[in-house]
C-alpha cells in the first residue's frame, strides 16, 4: 500500500507590500520531527492574478496544481483540496514564514526564494534502448468489466513458450511501471525478468494513462478483475507456456495475487507478493499508521489522538453512502465526535478530510478485507518477501500469517534495512522513498528470477 498522507502531514509600509512580486520559485523544508522534505512552489502571475503549482522532490511528485492562491497584505495563503493541504503565511523581507496544514495536523514552513526546481535523481536501474528483447505494447479487454486495459508485453529474444508473470501494483492510482517518487519498479523488473528469460505483462491500471474505466469508483475485487484478464490475455498468446503462468504482486497487488491464487479452480502456476498483506485490512492499516508515526518522533498522545479520529471515520464511512456522507458531513461529525472535541477545529478538519480518503471504495474495501480464507484456498507455490524496514507492511507478522495460512509449497524471506519498495534504506519512512538512488535492491531482483526458474526445473 502506497496511500498514506501527503507530506502519501512586524509590519511592512503599504508601498513595499504592493511592490512586492512572489512569483518564481520558492523552496522550503517541511520539519515533521524524523521527517524532512523538500517543499517548492513554482508561481506565476498573470494580470495581477496568481497561479502556482508545487513539487515534492523526493517523493517524486512534480508539478501539484494549487486549487487556490492568494497574496494580499503581505498575506500568502495557499491550499491544495484533494490532500487536504492548507498554508497560511507572511512576508518577511526575504522570506515567506507560516505554517503548513494537514488532516488536522500543523507544520511551520518557511520558503525562500529558489533559482529553479530541484531535478529529480537519475534511476540508474532504469533500463535504456535498444532492450536486449521484445517489447510490445497492447491492448486487452476485461470483459466483466467491460474495459480495455492497456500494457506492455516483453518477451525474451531467443526459445519459446516463456513461463511468464503478471506484475500487479500497489494502492492508488498507477501506470505500467508503477511509477511513484520517481521511481519505475515494475520496469526495473521486467527488463530483469525478461533478461532472465521471463515473460512480463506489466499495465496501466483502470483509468489511468491508456487504461480504460474509472479508477476512482473502483475497489479491490473489481482490480482483481484486471489482473484475471491479464492472465487470460497471456494464455491466448502462442510464445507462452499457459502452464506456466503466474503473478507477481505489490503490496495491495499482493493481496490480489492471493485472492486470485486462492480461488476455487485457480490455475496459476505461482505467485510472488512482495510485502503483499496477508492481515486483515484495518488491522495493517492501524499498524502503519502507528509504525509510521513512532519513527516519525510523534507523541504517543497524537498518536491516540488520531487513531480515534480515525475510529470515527471509519465508522461513518463504513456505515452511510458516499453520497449522504457529502450531503450530511457536518450532521454526521457532530453526531460522532465527543463533546470534549467539538470545538476543536483542526481535529473536525482532519476528521472530514479522513472521512473522504476511507470512503473512497478502494480504501474501504481494503480496510474491510480479511484475506485469512483466501490464504488457506492456496494451492500453488507461494514465494513471500518483506522488507526488515517496511513500515506499510511490518515484515514478521505478515511474513508470520502467510507461513501459517498458506497449505501448499511456501517460501518467505525478510530482507535487512530494506523498505516497502525494497529498497536499502535508513529508517523506512516513506519520505526517503525518492532520495533514495535504488529503485529495488539488486538481491530481491535476482532472488525472484531464481525462485520462478527453480519452480519449473
Amino acid at each position: 500500500m502506497k496511500r498514506f498522507f501527503f507530506f502519501l502531514l512586524c509590519i511592512f509600509p503599504v508601498g513595499t507590500i504592493f511592490s512586492q512580486n512572489i512569483k518564481g520559485y520558492w523552496s522550503g523544508i517541511l520539519d515533521v520531527g524524523a521527517t524532512k522534505l523538500p517543499i517548492v512552489l513554482n508561481i506565476s502571475e498573470k494580470e495581477g492574478k496568481y497561479s502556482a503549482t508545487m513539487d515534492s522532490p523526493s517523493q517524486g511528485a512534480k508539478g501539484i496544481p494549487l486549487n487556490s492562491i492568494n497574496f494580499d497584505n503581505a498575506k500568502l495563503t495557499f491550499s491544495i483540496t484533494n490532500i487536504g493541504v492548507e498554508y497560511e503565511g507572511v512576508w518577511q523581507s526575504d522570506s515567506i514564514v507560516g505554517t503548513f496544514k494537514q488532516s488536522g495536523m500543523s507544520f511551520p514552513l518557511t520558503f525562500l526564494p529558489a533559482k529553479e526546481s530541484p531535478k529529480l535523481l537519475t534511476r540508474l536501474q532504469e533500463p535504456t534502448l535498444p532492450y536486449p528483447y521484445h517489447a510490445e505494447d497492447l491492448r486487452f479487454e476485461n470483459k466483466k468489466s467491460g474495459i480495455t486495459l492497456a500494457g506492455t508485453l516483453t518477451l525474451p529474444k531467443e526459445g519459446n513458450k516463456f513461463p511468464a508473470v503478471v506484475l500487479v501494483s500497489g494502492s492508488g492510482p498507477q501506470n505500467r511501471d508503477e511509477e511513484v517518487f520517481g521511481h519505475k519498479p515494475f520496469l526495473v523488473l521486467s527488463d530483469y525478468l525478461t533478461r532472465n528469460g521471463i515473460a512480463v505483462l506489466r499495465y496501466d491500471d483502470r483509468g489511468v494513462a491508456e487504461s480504460g474505466g474509472n479508477y476512482q469508483t473502483a475497489t479491490l475485487q473489481d482490480f482483481a478483475t484486471d489482473a484475471t484478464a491479464a492472465v487470460n490475455y497471456l494464455k491466448t498468446r502462442k510464445e507462452i507456456n499457459p502452464e506456466k503462468i503466474g503473478i507477481i504482486g505489490h503490496s495491495e497487488g499482493g493481496i490480489i495475487a492471493f485472492m486470485l491464487a486462492g480461488e476455487s479452480g485457480s490455475d496459476l502456476a505461482f505467485i510472488v507478493t512482495m510485502a503483499g498483506m496477508a492481515i486483515p485490512g484495518d488491522s495493517l492499516m492501524r499498524m502503519q499508521r502507528y509504525a509510521i508515526s513512532k519513527t516519525m518522533g510523534i507523541s504517543d498522545a497524537l498518536i491516540e489522538q488520531n487513531e480515534a479520529v480515525v475510529g470515527i471515520a471509519y465508522s461513518i464511512a463504513n456505515s452511510y453512502s458516499q453520497d449522504f456522507i457529502l450531503q450530511n458531513m457536518d450532521n454526521l461529525i457532530n453526531e460522532a465526535i465527543p463533546d470534549s472535541l467539538k470545538m476543536n477545529i483542526n481535529i473536525r478538519l482532519g476528521l472530514q478530510q479522513a472521512v473522504k480518503q476511507i470512503m473512497a471504495p478502494e480504501i474501504l474495501s481494503l480496510m474491510n478485507f480479511n484475506p485469512s480464507d483466501a490464504l488457506k484456498s492456496i494451492k500453488c507455490p507461494v514465494f513471500a518477501l518483506n522488507g526488515e524496514k517496511d513500515l506499510q507492511v511490518p515484515a514478521d507478522i505478515n511474513l508470520d500469517r502467510v507461513k501459517a495460512l498458506v497449505k501448499g509449497p511456501v517460501t518467505v524471506k525478510k530482507y535487512p534495512n530494506l523498505n516497502h519498495l525494497f529498497q536499502h534504506c535508513t529508517t523506512g519512512l516513506p519520505s526517503e522513498y525518492g532520495n533514495i538512488e535504488e529503485t529495488i535492491s539488486p538481491e530481491v531482483l535476482n532472488d525472484i528470477a531464481t525462485w520462478i526458474k527453480q519452480t519449473f526445473k
